[in-house]
């Protein structure tokens, strides 16, 4: 664990939909521990939603505006996932070994 300040990106977005961050020195606080639940159940929701999705999908026989719907919920679902991927990437311990250095294709994803 770094004992130096750093910033953590929340689960959550501002009021006008920025993000926020949260300064720590450790991950034992009560924010920080509201953030790691909340990331826990966006995470659970967003595996429910697509099981349901598959299910949906496979009878085909949804409508436009189900499908719509289907759509916005599962976009709102990846710009969650997303959000935990990249506040949990830039907590991760720098690698060791070359092969993350420089080009690793993961972090251009998140980044």
């Amino acid at each position: 664990m770094t004992t130096h300040n750093e910033l953590r990106l929340l689960p959550w977005s501002g009021p006008e939909g920025n993000p926020c961050y949260l300064s720590t020195e450790g991950s034992g606080g009560y924010l920080s521990r509201l953030a790691d639940n909340t990331e826990a159940v966006q995470l659970d929701m967003a595996a429910e939603l697509l099981e349901h999705a598959l299910e949906v999908l496979g009878d085909g026989e949804m409508e436009a505006n189900e499908l719509r719907l289907l759509a916005m919920d599962m976009a709102g679902a990846l710009r969650d996932v997303r959000r935990v991927a990249i506040s949990r990437g830039h907590r991760l311990p720098p690698a060791d070994h070359p092969a993350c250095e420089g080009g690793d294709e993961g972090s251009r994803l998140l980044g």
